[in-house]
């Protein structure tokens, strides 16, 4: 999720802020917004009601918790920009503020009520749960699999799990806690601030909650940017698997980082530092560093991986080297909802297997394919003992105005480039495609001042490259 790197790097320039006079007052009742992560001096918070089922209209509503940057400068606002920092379970309530922090430009400010919401079933909207115990959410998304045996052993976790979802108070929302019924969710909040158009900013998930939305509602959209691309099919199996090819694009970059700094003790070439990879995660295995195995070693370097900024990873392998625990983030209190929410999301919108022995066999294959993660990311889930989807998967086409903008690294390990080409391909000539030769996760507001004057271009003016774009590395970025 994009918004775990951006809320590390808004630590720094979090500071004291002047609470910004609010706008005319129009439609929803605004009023301060509950204390969070970020602080939200600036940031205007409502509640709306939505209906749980969009068959059912007139039936049971849920919450929708929505806030407002709204622009200074009435003279100058175009209109409204929602924004999604991905997930899905990300809670996005906080998320216009923390994009000020992170110097969101002052043109776009000016431009637009920067609007955030906490999608449904997560954090401050109506929240699922599936009682999830720590012991499960200590396993993460991405227990590695050595061997068939592995994958059976997972499947009684992921049976049971998804049938906790089921049993859980919130079991009758699950069906309904998708990305389609998320997009409708956002055309009633666009319906309810009066405005006849939105423009959107969205990364990682969020992109496809972007496509999803400007698909369902073409003439609804007025500027589009995607950062950080899932492929058209949205946060479904080919993605999962994906996390593997994106890995391997990006770790060549941590190893050619370790080994120029040799003082971190990981080896002096990057054949080396790769070599170690396997021996901590052996090694973690047979003898783990307080909670760290192997398995929780792999996917904390996939998440290393998410900045630009490769020294923190670094630091975290000399530790468990060393047999020193490695710096955690602090988890939210309300992880526990997020990996619920996470579940409704990913097995709501796409039907996956159901068989034990195609994710062995998926396993198998992936283990050759991509060894540094290929093992986990092919492994079973909840997903294969979820209910089948309530409709089918919404179909990105080209059909709609010119009006999308994509943003994507090159060696991007949790939204590979692989899979952005294919978004691409699906949106035709309503898209444009801005490549950056660069790792991580996230372009927009990162160094490379090449992607990011075109996505203010654009959402300022409306001004998009006539043809896709190559933006070359900058020596800041690693």
């Amino acid at each position: 999720m994009l918004r775990k790197a951006l809320l590390t790097a808004a630590v720094a320039v979090l500071g004291a802020t002047a609470a910004a006079p609010a706008s005319a007052a129009t439609g929803p009742a605004w009023g301060p917004c509950p204390a969070g992560a970020v602080p939200v001096p600036d940031l205007q918070c409502t509640t709306m009601k939505v209906p749980l089922d969009y068959g059912d209209p007139g039936g049971l509503t849920i919450d929708l918790a929505v806030s407002r940057l709204p622009s200074k400068h009435p003279e100058k606002r175009r209109g409204v920009l929602f924004t999604n920092p991905g997930g899905p379970g990300g809670e996005g309530l906080d998320y216009p503020q923390l994009l000020k922090y992170l110097k969101l430009p002052e043109g776009v400010l000016d431009a637009y009520d920067v609007i955030g919401f906490d999608p449904r079933g997560v954090g401050r909207s109506t929240p699922v749960t599936c009682d999830l115990t720590p012991a499960q959410l200590a396993i993460g998304n991405l227990p590695y699999a050595d061997g068939p045996a592995d994958v059976v052993k997972q499947a009684k976790i992921a049976k049971t799990e998804a049938q906790q979802c089921r049993d859980a108070a919130t079991g009758s929302m699950l069906p309904h806690v998708t990305t389609a019924n998320t997009a409708r969710d956002m055309d009633r909040i666009r319906a309810a601030l009066g405005e006849s158009t939105v423009s959107y900013l969205g990364g990682s998930y969020g992109t496809y909650l972007g496509a999803v939305y400007t698909t369902m509602f073409p003439d609804r959209g007025d500027r589009i940017v995607l950062d950080s691309n899932l492929g058209p099919g949205g946060y479904d199996l080919t993605a999962m698997r994906s996390f593997a090819r994106g890995m391997e694009d990006r770790f060549p970059d941590f190893a050619k980082f370790a080994a120029a700094h040799p003082e971190y003790g990981l080896g002096r070439t990057p054949a080396q530092v790769t070599a170690k990879f396997h021996e901590l995660a052996a090694r973690l295995d047979r003898a783990p560093v307080g909670e760290v195995t192997g398995s929780i070693f792999r996917g904390l370097t996939f998440g290393g991986l998410y900045p630009v900024d490769l020294t923190q990873l670094a630091e975290d392998w000399q530790a468990l080297d060393q047999g020193r625990a490695p710096q955690q983030p602090v988890e939210p209190a309300s992880v526990e909802n997020l990996f619920a929410a996470r579940f409704a999301v990913i097995c709501g919108d796409s039907a996956w297997p159901r068989s034990v022995g195609t994710y062995q066999v998926n396993v198998a294959l992936d283990r050759v394919r991509y060894p540094l993660l290929g093992a986990a990311t092919a492994n079973i889930s909840a997903c294969a003992y979820w209910a089948p989807p309530k409709e089918p998967p919404v179909r990105i086409t080209g059909r709609g105005p010119a009006n999308v903008l994509l943003v994507q690294n090159e060696r991007d390990p949790a939204t590979p480039l692989v899979n952005a080409l294919k978004l691409r391909s699906a949106f035709g000539e309503r898209a444009r495609m801005v490549t950056v030769d660069q790792g991580g996760h996230g372009v927009y507001l990162a160094p490379n001042q090449c992607a990011n004057t075109a996505v203010t271009t654009f959402l300022v003016t409306g001004d998009r490259p006539a043809h896709d774009v190559h933006c070359a590395a900058q020596s800041d970025t690693r």
